[in-house]
């Protein structure tokens, strides 16, 4: 840096800063003692919520999707386990629009285990439960870091 970012007279040392009165140079992303972590969002509630409500929508995008090509290629899809898939589809949409609500993460949860449980009317929803499940598990961890 030999531009007009660098100034010639500055010293790396921070204990002549802290000397001089001028604050000591910290690390954005090291939290100050007493004071919750910053995400760097603006709004990280929000970016949760739509992170949650995305993953739910896609998830009942691709399962309402997949019912042709699993009824073609898997060949004994009941009408029992079509009902299950838009159901669950239905709901996945319905908890996406309700992230606000505190208890919407835990029936999203819920609700991927559901997915799974059709796996006993047709093996490949509970390959399409297994997959979700993981991406809302990831869902979760996200939900955990941003907001502690």
């Amino acid at each position: 840096m030999t531009g007009p970012e660098r100034d010639p007279h500055a010293t790396n040392d921070p204990t002549d800063q802290a000397a001089a009165g001028s604050p000591v140079d910290r690390p954005e992303d090291e939290p100050v003692a007493g004071q919750p972590r910053r995400s760097g969002l603006r709004n990280p509630e929000a970016a949760v919520r739509g992170l949650g409500a995305g993953t739910l929508g896609l998830e009942a995008l691709v399962l309402l999707l997949a019912i042709q090509p699993v009824r073609v290629v898997g060949g004994d899809l009941s009408g029992a386990a079509i009902g299950v898939v838009v159901a669950l589809a239905v709901a996945a949409i319905v908890l996406a629009g309700m992230m606000r609500r505190p208890w919407a993460w835990n029936v999203g949860t819920v609700l991927q285990g559901l997915l799974m449980l059709g796996g006993l009317l047709h093996w490949s929803l509970l390959g399409l439960g297994i997959i979700f499940a993981l991406v809302w598990a990831y869902a979760l961890h996200v939900r955990r870091v941003i907001l502690g």
